[in-house]
């Protein structure tokens, strides 16, 4: 998409916040690095230029390497659901069921705004504002903000975000505008490297410990195209792991040579499993995620999905054969 085309999409903040005295943001389940980041990057923008607006942040437990960024520590984990904004504002949510414990919110305010980078997103909110070939949501918070009114704090939260959901600017979906908007916030003074190591390279010892067993018992599936790994109740209890801890495991699965997708379950409960997927050049794994209930990207995307975990593993790779296949007749037509 152009940098036209996204700018006529563009909803303008100030006139969504005209008259409002009371707003909420809230972002996913299970928080990730852009989740965190897009959030409290806007929720230290409201707080810093729109004082008179009372703004509170929704999210459940914040992993412990992204609480280096300022604000973390108001992040509320719950909710009275019969409380009433005047506006939610929802960040990195491809659906109002993503919201978890904050949904009730959602629904009672009085206005809703989405702003969100998921392909498989279907526009739910009062206003929306998506563009799923972004990098991340963060981005998308740093082109509704003044860039000249952004404080160091709030720059910290939008540079880690758009590190998490880029792979450290590695993956496809790392445009121009990407790096341009990285180097911008990188002028307003952190420090670049200390956000990267500390919250996306440093692991705890137990976080490479579950990475280890995931790696060990991984098996690689339909010629070797695919690498499929589960992690299990017991495993977890055993390393005394939260499923924070598995954060970046199927990233790492997918840098297996020779693989096209990336398949990790990890375990909910008897016979139901969280999945997430990767892919790298020729499967459209938001797809996949989507026909099963999910979303996601067209690279990473995830989806629960109940029964034994080879039954899941079998209807997931029955759908990445069908992708596959197809491309292999594509090329061959041409």
């Amino acid at each position: 998409m152009t940098m036209e085309l996204r700018n006529s999409m563009k909803i303008v903040l100030d006139d969504i916040l005209k008259g409002k005295e009371r707003v909420a943001l809230g972002g996913h389940v299970r928080p990730d690095g852009d989740c965190v980041g897009s959030c409290m990057g806007l929720y230290l923008y409201l707080k810093e230029q729109y004082p008179d607006v009372r703004t509170d942040v929704y999210l459940e437990d914040v992993p412990e390497a992204y609480r280096i960024v300022r604000g973390t520590g108001e992040v509320k984990t719950s909710a009275q659901d019969n409380d009433v904004y005047d506006l939610f504002i929802c960040l990195d949510c491809g659906d109002t069921q993503r919201l978890g414990f904050s949904r009730p919110l959602f629904e009672n305010a009085k206005e809703t705004l989405c702003i969100d980078h998921h392909i498989s997103n279907d526009a739910f909110a009062d206003h929306n504002y998506i563009v799923p070939d972004a990098s991340s949501t963060s981005e998308l918070v740093f082109t509704l903000i003044d860039e000249e009114k952004i404080s160091l704090h709030c720059a910290e939260a939008l540079y880690m975000g758009i590190v998490h959901d880029t792979g450290v600017f590695q993956y496809s979906c790392t445009s121009p505008e990407t790096m341009e908007t990285a180097a911008k916030l990188m002028r307003k003074g952190i420090d670049s490297n200390k956000i990267i190591d500390k919250t996306y390279y440093e692991k705890t010892y137990i976080q490479n410990q579950i990475l280890g067993r995931a790696l060990l018992e991984s098996m690689l599936i339909m010629d070797k195209k695919c690498i499929v790994s589960v992690i299990r109740q017991r495993s977890m209890e055993f390393f005394q792991a939260k499923p924070s801890d598995l954060e970046g495991i199927v990233s790492q699965l997918r840098q297996t040579k020779g693989v096209e997708v990336a398949i990790f379950l990890h375990e909910l409960s008897p016979q139901k499993f969280k999945v997430s997927l990767r892919s790298k050049e020729k499967v459209d794994v938001s797809e996949i995620a989507k026909y099963f209930g999910g979303g996601g990207h067209v690279r990473a995307a995830g989806v629960t999905m109940e029964g034994s975990s080879h039954d899941v593993i079998n209807n997931i790779t029955a759908r990445i054969a069908l992708q596959l296949k197809h491309g292999e007749e594509q090329d061959t037509e041409k």
